[in-house]
């Protein structure tokens, strides 16, 4: 999935003098998704899986591919301003991908047969509902031109490289917890975690749509200050959110969950506190990625992902051997903060030489 968005979603959005056609857009996501499907394959077979697990992964990557190839036509409606229906798209292939696949598996009782029936569900959705609404209801691009595919692989890259090791450094402890501990506590992590989830999906449902109107904000220099207004208060929604969700699992959410999974969860309140919080900075970080991908400096982050990367593939390692399941959400959270800290620095950092290109002469 992340192969196939390479990206370009905020990049696409925030492009709003259209320097590149929506076509070469399209060309380019393309590609993507052929390039992530053949790795999706590749991997099936270097595991050596069976013909049922390798067609389960099929029916998996046909749908996350589509999923990433739609994200450019509903990128195009949101450049637009025409977000509702793509939000119409997106919800129309979710429902519906979770409908066939629940109905597949209900009759057939397989688990590849109803795999396939989601990655050909999805395909139809972008056939007949996505790729339509979004040729039909904006305006013709511009012919499609290699260069500025080329350009978008160029500029993007970073973008993609930042996404790729957030999503490793994300699941560090998972993969550390699959090496060390008995399965039933990575159940227990990923319960956990779905407060956290539930906190940064929230976050991206308020800023997300408002992408494009960040960029109009930052393209005029008068309206800077506005601009920060915006980030402290969103920064503050974070907080309250947080907060909100904690106060939540103190009270009636660790009896829910429980009730949900059919496991006591009484023992881990103090562990999903923290998996609040750790959601709570993830959400932040996820936000901070963006606006500094709307002042198009996402290359400068590259190296603070890596520095992140190196540290947790050791700390989740040392604190899981030390203390279990708490070692794998203390790790998280702790390399998390680092992330947020790191990110935020060099946000002030690409500001300032923003403000000083601008007006070297200034204080």
């Amino acid at each position: 999935m992340i192969a196939c968005n390479y990206g370009v979603r905020n990049f696409q959005v925030s492009d709003i003098d259209e320097k590149t056609s929506f076509a070469s857009y399209q060309l380019n996501r393309w590609l993507c998704g052929a390039l992530a499907l053949a790795c999706g394959l590749v991997y099936s077979s270097a595991r050596g899986y069976d013909a049922q697990m390798a067609t389960i992964g099929l029916g998996v990557y046909l749908y996350k591919v589509i999923d990433g190839i739609a994200d450019v036509y509903e990128g195009r409606l949101q450049q637009a301003d025409k977000l509702y229906l793509a939000g119409m798209s997106q919800t129309l292939r979710s429902v519906g991908v979770i409908a066939v696949f629940s109905v597949a598996l209900f009759l057939t009782r397989s688990m590849p047969i109803a795999a396939m029936a989601m990655g050909i569900a999805a395909i139809a959705s972008l056939v007949l509902v996505t790729a339509p609404l979004a040729l039909l209801e904006t305006e013709k691009s511009r012919r499609v031109s290699l260069r500025e595919v080329g350009h978008l692989f160029i500029q993007c890259a970073p973008l993609f490289g930042a996404l790729f090791l957030f999503n490793l450094i994300e699941s560090m402890p998972k993969f550390v917890m699959e090496g060390t501990l008995a399965y039933k506590y990575q159940l227990y992590f990923n319960a956990l975690f779905f407060p956290a989830q539930a906190i940064l999906l929230s976050i991206g449902f308020v800023y997300k749509p408002q992408l494009l109107r960040l960029s109009s904000i930052w393209a005029n220099p008068r309206k800077r200050r506005r601009f920060d207004l915006i980030i402290v208060a969103v920064m503050a929604l974070i907080v309250v959110i947080t907060g909100v969700c904690a106060a939540f699992m103190a009270g009636p959410g660790i009896p829910l969950m429980s009730f949900m999974y059919s496991l006591s969860f009484e023992r881990y309140r103090t562990l999903a506190l923290l998996m609040v919080v750790a959601g709570g900075v993830t959400a932040a970080i996820d936000f901070i990625y963006a606006i500094i991908t709307v002042l198009r400096h996402a290359g400068d982050v590259t190296k603070i992902y890596l520095i992140c990367f190196a540290v947790s593939v050791v700390l989740p390692v040392i604190l899981i051997k030390l203390l279990g399941l708490m070692g794998a959400v203390v790790s998280y959270l702790a390399i998390m903060a680092l992330l947020l800290v790191l990110l935020i620095i060099e946000y002030r950092r690409i500001r300032q030489r923003i403000e000083r290109d601008r007006n070297p002469y200034g204080a």
